[in-house]
């Protein structure tokens, strides 16, 4: 064989090799998903951010073609979660909610893990920071709350859902914009906080409006305001913003999909084309609807530019107030 021969022929053989290795290649992306996903969700069961996962979950099966299951993994305001998260192999079959906690608790010191662990697939809702009360509170407005706590300082506790949730952050805010001193009480998740808040053991959380609708619309919660920059409604239309009452404060927190760095590019791209379907499903929209979740669906690149612009302005406000774990 001469040399040209056998250029040709080694030439016509990696083009058979290619031939055959391009159809086993989108072969093996056509097969994901083929068994069921793990979902993290990090925290605990019952708030927001697990009812969302929930209903995700259920309207996500016929686009994702598997089930996904939720594993709740609360601990130290979604750090554990994360963590196990950036350190799951990156094949898809384990992905997480990351929620706006993801751009603060890094720059209190509480966790080496950060937004640049995870690949962002889509958000999935966004919702304003809310202050609220029992509706037996003598506090009817957020001026009455406040005054309490200029009166005396560190009388008023408020719950959230673990050091540097948004939460946190809100009610630690607020305190720095009314020059009062707030008792804030950690709790592993913000159900465990608004069941506290019911037993009456604090006076106030600081959540978001998903973690206390059903309390709201049962009339055991009452909502002060919302640190939004108009209202909302599905029964919250006579809450005011923060802005109404003369205090300048927007903050607003967000929950999206995400799986590990090193996550193949085919993965991503099939989840997130499942998440763009999935987030338009009428059961879903209802849920969201139903618990006043606001909705906020962004696909990959709007996402991740919100996440690095909160990572930007939580480091200041976290710099400003002092905040470390």
């Amino acid at each position: 064989m001469t040399v040209t021969t056998r250029r040709q022929f080694l030439g016509s053989l990696g083009a058979l090799a290619g031939a055959f290795m391009l159809p086993a290649v989108a072969r093996a992306s056509d097969a994901y998903p083929q068994r069921p996903i793990e979902l993290i969700v990090p925290f605990a069961a019952g708030g927001g951010t697990d009812v969302l996962a929930r209903a995700l979950a259920e309207a996500a099966r016929p686009q994702v073609g598997q089930d996904l299951i939720v594993l709740n993994r609360a601990g130290a305001s979604g750090a554990v979660g994360w963590t196990e998260l950036a350190n799951a192999k990156p094949d898809g079959y384990k992905v997480g909610i990351i929620t706006v906690e993801l751009t603060m608790i890094p720059h209190m010191g509480m966790t080496k893990i950060n937004s640049d662990a995870v690949i962002p697939v889509a958000r999935l809702n966004a919702d304003p920071a809310t202050i609220a009360v029992r509706a037996d509170s003598p506090f009817q407005t957020i001026e009455d709350l406040i005054e309490a706590a200029r009166k005396e300082p560190d009388a008023i506790t408020v719950g959230n859902a673990g050091p540097g949730s948004l939460g946190h952050l809100a009610a630690a805010a607020l305190q720095d914009k009314a020059g009062v001193q707030f008792n804030h009480a950690p709790y592993r998740g913000a159900n465990p906080a608004v069941l506290d808040l019911l037993g009456g053991h604090i006076q106030a959380v600081a959540v978001t409006p998903v973690e206390v609708a059903n309390y709201v619309a049962a009339g055991k919660i009452r909502p002060l305001a919302i640190m939004a920059d108009k209202r909302i409604g599905a029964g919250w239309e006579n809450v005011p913003t923060l802005q109404e009452r003369g205090i300048d404060l927007l903050i607003g927190g967000w929950r999206g999909l995400a799986v590990p760095r090193g996550t193949p590019d085919a993965v991503v791209q099939k989840l997130r084309e499942a998440m763009a379907t999935t987030l338009q499903d009428p059961a879903l929209r209802k849920t969201m609807a139903e618990l006043n979740m606001g909705e906020g669906y962004l696909d990959q690149a709007d996402f991740q530019a919100v996440i690095e612009r909160d990572n930007a302005v939580f480091k200041a406000l976290v710099d400003k107030l002092g905040i470390k774990a």
